[in-house]
């Protein structure tokens, strides 16, 4: 935690990786971000007590750059970067679809560049964040991504070549999750239940499913067996869902997601 880590792009992603790595010990004074508006970057210091600085200026003093800018705006931020970044930096990238690549072109060669796909729940630190090496990033550099990422949620590391099916499942995971919450929700309405109860129900019923799927270790089909009784109300709903073809919706939406993620990446946007 002794070296200097500028976030470049402090919007929302870029705020709560910040403030994960002042909870866990990293000095205001070994932090530096970016910001395109001057009453962001003046929130930012106001809030936080660090430095912002222009992206040049980050490239100079930084020794880890993270570039949390959309990924339509990477390309203009690089050119901005490449006359200041020497290949001892760690370059990391939060943007979606980017590959590192795309990214190592454009550095000084030899540079080391890590992908990251980190999800909203990074907000409320419980975010997965899966890491990818490019062709010069070490191991070293990967367990300094993952002592930064790791203050948000988890991490996982992957071969780039799965970064695609991790966007899909990972990345815009949660949507799905809020998507079957709201239909759960209206279901609630058509039963009878006022908004606000159905919509607590529904919320807990999905918090604690999740803490039992993570710390139970058992597997989910064994979770939902011990729900579903015989000839009970369990068993009839899951028959409905099987009827209407929810698990094959699933898996073509993640299919879907997923190929969306390669003509990204591959400048088909």
């Amino acid at each position: 935690m002794t070296q200097t880590v500028a976030v470049l792009g402090t919007g929302k992603i870029g705020e709560a990786l910040l403030s994960g790595m002042l909870r866990a010990g990293w000095r205001p004074a070994n932090l530096l971000v970016t910001a395109r508006r001057a009453e962001r970057a003046d929130e930012l210091r106001t809030r936080y007590g660090v430095d912002t600085v222009t992206n040049a200026e980050a490239a100079k003093r930084a020794d880890i750059l993270i570039l949390a800018v959309k990924p339509q705006d990477m390309g203009r931020l690089l050119d901005e970067l490449t006359p200041h970044v020497t290949a001892d930096r760690l370059v990391i990238s939060a943007a979606a679809g980017i590959p590192t690549s795309f990214i190592e072109d454009r550095l000084t060669p030899g540079t080391p560049v890590v992908r990251v796909m980190p999800n909203t729940p990074v907000l409320v630190d419980e975010g997965m964040s899966v890491i990818s090496a490019g062709s010069h990033a070490t191991p070293d550099h990967l367990a300094h991504t993952e002592e930064i990422f790791g203050g948000v949620g988890k991490t996982l590391r992957v071969p780039e070549s799965q970064q695609d099916a991790a966007t899909a499942l990972s990345g815009s995971g949660p949507a799905y999750f809020y998507f079957l919450v709201e239909a759960m929700t209206d279901a609630g309405i058509l039963l009878g239940l006022p908004r606000a109860q159905a919509h607590d129900l529904i919320v807990q019923a999905a918090i604690g499913a999740a803490v039992m799927l993570r710390d139970s270790g058992e597997h989910p089909v064994k979770l939902r067996e011990a729900v579903t009784s015989p000839a009970g109300t369990t068993i009839s709903a899951i028959r409905e869902l099987e009827n209407h073809g929810v698990r094959a919706a699933l898996i073509a939406a993640l299919e879907a997601a997923r190929d969306r993620s390669r003509e990204l990446a591959s400048g088909n946007g």
